[in-house]
C-alpha cells in the first residue's frame, strides 16, 4: 500500500482548503508511483483529479541531459537509462515528485 502514504498527504493537504471539489496531481515519470495507481487510490474522495504527468529529466556521466528511456514502471520502482550510452539510472534532475498543484473547493 506504497500509494496509500501519497493518497494520506495530498488528502490532508487538500483538506485543509475547506471542502474539496478538484484537484489537479503532478506526477513525474520517474516517481516511485505510477500515475495509474494515484488516480486509482484517490477515488475513494469522489473528487474531480486531474492528473498531470511531468517527463523525467536525467543528468548523465556521458553528458547527456535529457528524458530517459523508460524500460519498466511498477510499484515503487522505475527501471531508466541513459539513451547515448545506455548507463542505468543516471542522476534525476526533473521528474521524480508527486505534486498537489491546484484545490478547488466549494463555496460555503
Amino acid at each position: 500500500m506504497h500509494e496509500q502514504v501519497y493518497v494520506n498527504d495530498i488528502v490532508s493537504q487538500a483538506t485543509r482548503h475547506g471542502t474539496v471539489e478538484h484537484i489537479v496531481v503532478e506526477v513525474g515519470e520517474l516517481a516511485p508511483i505510477p500515475a495509474a495507481e494515484l488516480a486509482e487510490a484517490l477515488k475513494f474522495t469522489g473528487w474531480r483529479i486531474d492528473l498531470v504527468t511531468v517527463p523525467g529529466t536525467v543528468q548523465c556521466p556521458c553528458g547527456f541531459f535529457g528524458r530517459p528511456v523508460v524500460t519498466e514502471k511498477g510499484h515503487d520502482f522505475t527501471v531508466y537509462h541513459c539513451p547515448k550510452c545506455g548507463q542505468s539510472f543516471p542522476r534525476i534532475v526533473a521528474g521524480r515528485d508527486v505534486i498537489l498543484k491546484s484545490v478547488s473547493v466549494a463555496d460555503e
